[in-house]
């Protein structure tokens, strides 16, 4: 579900800068102040669609007059043309909020659109595509909605719900094991992950029994050893492949075994999905 605390927070904040300098001078100026408006969200191109409720919550900080009828469902498949909702009302409201609510809309579907692309990249294996930290100040929570609406699968939220030992906290302390003998001692009841660079330190790492281990830029031939490896010495822990990963080898990873792909692109590399407010006659 998509978060409505943070995700009003961006929208106030889109308004606030929208109406920074005045009001919409160009549509005070140009429509009537009782005009009415109807209007309909529609994709310019294929896609797959998230964060519908931008829409309603955007409308509304502008004018409860506005009326929303939508006619979508996040995570729903849709083309040129198709109909996502419908918003009625005082034109003005409507015409000064539509920036704001796009530009959400948009940045979610695009996210959604990309991660389907990777979701069927990797269909009939038992690998699942997983996103990052790698978000801007206040949108995480929108854009990794927009990932499971593609299909995709959550890393952590932040820094609290999950241990990640990369290589900066190993060289802190010196070994990869006792910077996960902290970790346990300290915060017992969180899952814990562990990047790994060579087949050495995986052997080294799995002897611990891992909820998870990251292969750090693994090829596929090193990773289905890795996987044979974990096969062997801990079979409940689930590794990640991470590094650079394009669709294009996709495939090739999910099918040495590994359980995750992990691809930052998904969220801070975002085309969006070209969506329109067309007027109806």
């Amino acid at each position: 579900m998509l978060n409505p605390e943070t995700t009003k927070a961006l929208i106030r904040l889109g308004l606030d800068e929208d109406f920074a300098h005045g009001p919409d001078a160009t549509t005070v100026a140009t429509i009537d102040e009782d005009a009415q408006l109807t209007a309909n969200f529609v994709p310019r191109k294929p896609g797959v669609v998230a964060g519908l409720e931008v829409i309603a919550w955007t409308m509304h900080e502008v004018s409860e007059d506005i009326q929303v009828t939508v006619q979508a469902a996040d995570g729903d498949r849709v083309e040129p043309g198709d109909i996502l909702a419908t918003v009625s009302g005082p034109a003005r409201d409507i015409l000064s909020a539509e920036r704001t609510a796009l530009n959400l809309l948009t940045y979610a579907s695009g996210i959604a659109t990309q991660t389907y692309r990777w979701t069927e990249a990797l269909a009939g294996t038992n690998a699942r595509v997983r996103d990052s930290r790698k978000t801007l100040p206040g949108y995480r929570d929108l854009a990794k909605f927009a990932v499971r609406c593609g299909g995709g699968v959550n890393h952590r939220m932040s820094l609290g719900d999950q241990v990640l030992i990369k290589d900066n906290h190993v060289a802190s302390v010196g070994s990869i094991a006792e910077a996960y003998r902290r970790t346990v001692e300290q915060f017992p009841d969180i899952p814990r992950e562990v990047e790994v660079d060579d087949l050495a330190q995986l052997r080294a790492v799995l002897e611990f029994s891992p909820e998870l281990v990251m292969l750090d830029n693994f090829s596929p031939e090193l990773t289905r050893e890795g996987v044979a490896l974990r096969d062997e010495l801990s079979p409940t822990t689930r590794l990640e492949s991470s590094g650079g990963l394009t669709l294009d080898v996709a495939r090739a990873y999910a099918e040495t075994g590994v359980d995750f792909l992990a691809v930052g692109g998904l969220t801070h590399s975002v085309n969006i999905l070209d969506i329109g407010l067309d007027a109806v006659d």
